[in-house]
């Protein structure tokens, strides 16, 4: 059985520390932050698809091609070292080097990760002085501040862990992330770092975590803007003692349902801590012709502005579903959709349906939405998951740089 822990995040599996410090790059709040395992651990990673990838990124993506171990992830805030050429790629290579000597690791066994301002230099001397500042430790508070040190925009720290027994051993997998604004996944397009104390190679774990990418954090939108920097990076230590994982392990899918809770779990804050969002939207498809094209009419419509406006004003207007609904790239009969808000049924076989007016705005003012849609043309499913688009988020983002 898979049981939720309230409280631990990225340390709640066995042999990680974390921490993080104020090292003055941004005003007063934490901004520079690590993950370290006692050993090295296996490691898989995906990576934002833009093409404009961000310096950190070329460095992790080297020092993963070695052997596939990280022992440490060192993250900044304040600053994305993205579009920063030759200077911001060194500037990355030498984040690497100055926590390989600080902590005693291999420089190839350290992950790179940054947020924040695109095409501004990082203040190296200050990020010299975080690193060196770092303890990481134990204790949920160490975990909170590697939680606080990696944010932008966001408004709370995101973090999760759910724990099963496998081979009669407590695995336990953990994760922290980041994301508030820039969240229109094509492979991550956010900052995610999962660790577990599993027993599983980087070619396993690689496997496991491109395939519920697809499902949780690439299902998630919130303006439809893609970043530069943006990655979701899993740690395995093997502490837990289990035997090794693979698809041929009978528990196998205790695994892989362990981590896709938590990166469901990550990727659905993302979405609720939107820019200025008011609501968490959550939209699930049925009957379409697979699961694929009923996750693109998910995300179809949940990164609709006018179904998120419309959310956001409260007002059921169907119409903007239906009309997100016939732009995604899926067959569509427009004989046979069905669509209901919450429980309340709003069209059915594409008619429309006789409802209260009052009852569906009561719903709308509620925290979470839920919208589903069915095709009825096949048998595929799928769910997307985002926010609602209001005032704050225009003011937010017009003056992100003062």
């Amino acid at each position: 059985m898979i049981r939720k822990i309230d409280a631990g995040g990225v340390l709640s599996p066995k042999g990680f520390r974390a921490g993080g410090v104020h090292a003055g790059l941004r005003y007063s709040k934490l901004d520079v932050g690590i993950i370290l395992s006692e050993t090295p651990a296996n490691c898989a990673a995906v990576y934002t698809t833009s093409a404009f990838q961000a310096a950190p990124i070329i460095v992790t993506k080297d020092s993963i091609s070695k052997e596939g171990l990280i022992q440490a992830v060192i993250v900044n805030s304040a600053c994305a070292n993205a579009c920063t050429g030759q200077q911001g790629l060194d500037d990355a290579y030498k984040m690497r080097s100055l926590t390989s000597k600080a902590f005693n690791i291999a420089e190839h066994h350290i992950a790179v990760a940054s947020t924040g301002v695109i095409g501004e230099f990082l203040q190296m001397d200050k990020i010299e002085t975080g690193i060196q500042a770092l303890n990481p430790g134990l204790l949920a508070e160490n975990a909170e501040e590697f939680q606080t040190a990696i944010l932008t925009t966001d408004t709370v720290m995101k973090s999760s862990c759910y724990q099963a027994e496998i081979d009669g051993k407590p695995v336990s997998v953990g994760g922290a992330a980041k994301g508030s604004g820039m969240i229109h996944p094509n492979m991550a397009t956010m900052l995610g770092f999962i660790t577990t104390d599993a027993n599983i190679s980087s070619e396993h774990l690689s496997v496991a975590l491109k395939e519920l990418t697809d499902v949780t954090f690439n299902q998630i939108t919130v303006d439809g803007d893609t970043s530069t920097n943006d990655m979701v990076l899993v740690m395995a230590n093997g502490h837990a003692g289990n035997e090794p994982l693979s698809p041929e392990h009978p528990e196998w899918p205790i695994f892989i349902q362990l981590l896709k809770e938590n990166c469901e779990s990550l990727a659905k804050q993302i979405a609720r801590d939107g820019e200025g969002a008011t609501k968490l939207v959550e939209v699930s498809v049925i009957g379409a012709v697979s699961n694929e094209e009923a996750r693109a009419v998910a995300k179809q419509i949940v990164g609709s502005n006018l179904v998120k406006t419309a959310i956001y004003g409260a007002d059921a207007n169907w119409g903007r579903i239906i009309g997100a609904v016939g732009q995604a790239n899926a067959f569509v009969n427009p004989d046979t959709v069905d669509i209901k808000l919450g429980s309340m049924e709003l069209l059915q076989a594409s008619n429309p349906l006789i409802y209260s007016e009052e009852q569906a705005k009561a719903y709308l003012e509620q925290e979470k939405i839920e919208i589903t849609v069915n095709l009825n043309v096949g048998s595929g499913s799928g769910m997307a998951w985002g926010c609602d688009l209001s005032y704050d988020y225009v003011k937010i983002n017009a003056s992100y740089r003062t």
